[in-house]
């Protein structure tokens, strides 16, 4: 999993990607390609 300042690039990656906030921190994850994610904050 990266960690990343900005998310925006990364949910650009792949067209399933995610942005969900859980817990006070912003993830990003794709249930079709497990490899896609990352997290911020």
């Amino acid at each position: 999993m990266k960690v990343k300042n900005s998310l925006c690039s990364l949910k650009s990656r792949h067209r399933d990607c995610r942005v969900v906030r859980r817990k006070g921190r912003v993830y990003v994850i794709n249930k079709t390609q497990k490899r896609f994610k990352a997290r911020q904050g």
